[in-house]
């Protein structure tokens, strides 16, 4: 596995045009701003990665197959996130359950049994390798 990272700090300017409202229109304004799509989506350079979805255990959060994920690995690991994680020799991702020093890895695909939970025991080779901070998708 041979996740992209972000090697500097350059960062890519765009122009943000300001909200827009998902509710009743309102009138246009000529407001804009720079955005900064590596400071908004990178907080630890050093230890953020990118990696493409290859699958659909994970469409029910919103993790598609074809999406880029943004892993970062200074992260804390918490009760009901996302991360890629390295099991058995295997990485994958999945929401982590979190339960009293073990874990649970739990597929999100409600629509196809083959995915089922992977616990986690002191037999297993286990390491949350990142949390996930953000998804870009294609719409």
């Amino acid at each position: 596995m041979q996740p992209e990272t972000i090697l500097d700090s350059s960062s890519l300017d765009f122009a943000l045009m300001g909200e827009i409202k998902a509710g009743f229109p309102s009138p246009a304004e000529d407001v804009r701003e720079k955005l900064d799509l590596v400071k908004l989506l990178v907080k630890h350079s050093a230890s953020t990665f990118f990696f493409r979805i290859d699958g659909v255990s994970m469409v029910d959060a919103d993790l598609d197959e074809g999406d880029i994920i943004i892993v970062d690995r200074a992260v804390d690991p918490y009760n009901g996130c996302k991360a890629v994680c390295f099991i058995d020799g295997e990485y994958t991702v999945k929401q982590v359950e979190i339960h009293q020093g073990s874990a649970v890895l739990m597929p999100c695909n409600k629509d196809n049994t083959a995915f089922k939970p992977i616990p986690v025991g002191p037999e297993n080779e286990f390491l949350i390798w990142g949390v996930v901070t953000w998804v870009i998708k294609k719409v």
